[in-house]
């Protein structure tokens, strides 16, 4: 199995890269891996955004139709959308300045990890943020 980001890289993400994350394909149906993925993320202090074509408030936070729409700065992009849309979304990320992308467990785009990272982002690809904050001890 390949890694798409060791625990370096998962870490500056989660502590350093920034604490406003745009997580893309968040709904409010806490049955959903995003809606409770986004609770863990608020419980170690990040701000969430919510990025679905629905743009329904969620978590408290207002949701935004798309990327482009959100009115302020982005830090990380969490990608909760199916392999064949991530690439495109990882592109939008790096139009709008984010500094580092994950996309969530089951999310596969090489080429996206590819351009990415050679847009000198910090990227992590198939790992579930919610599994990683509690294995690293953030919270």
């Amino acid at each position: 199995m390949t890694l798409y980001g060791d625990d370096a890289a998962i870490r500056k993400i989660l502590t350093a890269a920034g604490d406003t994350w745009a997580v893309v394909g968040l709904s409010d149906n806490p049955e959903r891996a995003a809606y409770r993925v986004a609770e863990k993320l608020q419980h170690i202090g990040k701000r969430v955004v919510p990025v679905h074509p629905k743009a329904e408030t969620v978590h408290g936070e207002q949701g935004y139709a798309s990327l482009a729409e959100v009115p302020f700065p982005v830090d990380v992009v969490n990608v909760f959308v199916n392999s064949a849309l991530a690439g495109r979304i990882a592109d939008q990320a790096v139009a709008i300045g984010a500094k580092a992308i994950w996309f969530q467990l089951g999310v596969i785009d090489e080429a996206a990890y590819d351009r990415t990272r050679g847009a000198g982002l910090l990227m992590v690809m198939d790992r579930s943020a919610g599994r990683e904050i509690p294995r690293l001890g953030l919270g």
